[in-house]
């Protein structure tokens, strides 16, 4: 019994350690995709990719809405992604790396330079043909798969880097959300639709200045605003971000008054102790740790309980099912008949080659006008490298593509092209990491 007992909070220990790393999640990710990509091939696996195409409906009363299972999972599902990513990006706007001028200038202009770049690279092979709206595939980096590599890297990659790269895919989120918001609407824009939206924003911002922390006085206006803004034409994962910059970021109480209150709690906790194992017996210390419970509720705001809570959900279920959705294509080698498709060269190139040069060269005129400094520890050929790691696009390139093109043919193409050029720039940027650092980090 007692070997049994040491065994159990080791398979906890284990599970939570797999929940909260850098790599699990995009190992999954990639697990996903590759099983995607064999239903969409072997005969036998075919239910699955045709799965996704199955239609679908939800009846609220008198009204109806029917689409396919794979737009229920782009529109829908992915909203709750781009809340969470909204979340990421207003903590790191308050507190983190893009919270002042200078903290943010270098990762700011290495993720224009990354977002530039792979678009006029897309646009020189493409310009004029029937690709051509693809632009924005190359521009995104998928941060789950980039903090990975790095993960993998270990101490070999310099911390500074690591936090550079973290600050750097944030602000090219807000990029890839501002051209899905602008350039890619998913029909013609309904005006009155914006105008409810923006009346239920206004009632979001209402409510954090009166300083409301119930979760479910965002989240009900939330589901009202996904709704404005699926009937807009806008993408409806950009609500996700939106209702995201209304949560509120600040504690209810402050540093000082939180300690000083939960060490006399502690101390009267510690006063009626009876020495014994049994404690939660004692109703009193119920009581203390009921109390210092709340006050950690109180210290911890809402954006980081919602941010922890929606961790394992988006990461474990909801990219996943995205990948198992919309990674699978169909090789017939009709997509590689005769030439390279434009669309396929632009991609590859975009990513592999535009964004390690758009985040280096942009990184570089930076440091020389003096608006920032190189990461701690970190040298130019690390940059290089790191902007390597940056051509992984997967999920948004993906998402990208969904929107980019109607045609089947080209929306195939442009997946063969992520996902062959995401696995070599994740390959080449371990390598690359790996040769340009053999020092150890801490």
């Amino acid at each position: 019994m007692r070997k049994a007992r040491k065994k159990f909070p080791s398979l906890i220990s284990l599970s939570e350690s797999f929940i909260h790393s850098n790599v699990s999640g995009g190992v999954l990710l990639l697990v996903c995709a590759i099983i995607a990509v064999l239903a969409a091939n072997i005969p036998g696996m075919n239910g699955l990719h045709d799965f996704w195409d199955t239609e679908a409906g939800l009846n609220l009363g008198k009204s109806s809405v029917t689409m396919p299972v794979r737009l229920w999972v782009n529109d829908v599902l992915m909203a709750i992604f781009f809340f969470s990513v909204g979340l990421e990006i207003k903590r790191e706007l308050r507190v983190g790396e893009l919270s002042s001028t200078k903290k943010a200038m270098l990762p700011i202009f290495a993720a224009l330079g990354g977002m530039i770049f792979p678009a006029i690279i897309f646009t020189v092979f493409n310009s004029g043909a029937p690709s051509q709206n693809g632009w924005g595939i190359p521009m995104a980096t998928d941060i789950a798969f980039a903090v990975g590599v790095l993960a993998l890297c270990g101490k070999r990659c310099p911390l500074g880097l690591k936090i550079f790269l973290t600050a750097l895919a944030v602000v090219d989120d807000i990029g890839a959300i501002i051209v899905l918001a602008i350039f890619y609407p998913t029909h013609e824009i309904h005006f009155i639709y914006l105008f409810y939206a923006l009346l239920t924003v206004l009632l979001l911002v209402l409510f954090n200045r009166m300083n409301v922390r119930s979760a479910l006085a965002y989240i009900i206006p939330g589901v009202f605003l996904f709704i404005f803004i699926f009937n807009s034409g806008i993408h409806a994962t950009v609500a996700g971000v939106i209702l995201a910059m209304t949560i509120p970021a600040t504690s209810s109480i402050n540093e000082l008054r939180f300690y000083v209150s939960t060490k006399d709690l502690l101390d009267k906790f510690r006063s009626v102790s009876s020495n014994e194992i049994e404690i939660l017996a004692n109703t009193k210390q119920l009581d203390y740790i009921h109390r210092i419970s709340k006050n950690a509720g109180a210290i911890n705001p809402l954006l980081n309980k919602m941010e922890a809570a929606l961790h394992p959900w988006v990461h474990f279920i909801i990219m996943p099912i995205f990948a198992l959705a919309n990674a699978g294509v169909v090789i017939d080698g009709s997509a590689l008949a005769g030439t390279i498709p434009p669309v396929m060269t632009g991609i590859f190139f975009g990513l592999i080659v535009g964004k390690p040069l758009g985040i280096f060269a942009f990184s570089y005129l930076a440091v020389k006008l003096r608006l920032a400094q190189l990461p701690t520890g970190s040298k130019w050929i690390q940059v290089l490298a790191l902007g390597v790691v940056g051509g992984i696009g997967f999920t948004m390139s993906i998402f990208i593509d969904n929107l980019a093109f109607t045609d089947m043919t080209l929306i195939n193409q442009g997946k063969i092209a992520i996902l062959c050029t995401s696995c070599l720039a994740g390959i080449l940027g371990v390598l690359a990491l790996y040769l340009t650092n053999s020092k150890t980090h801490k």
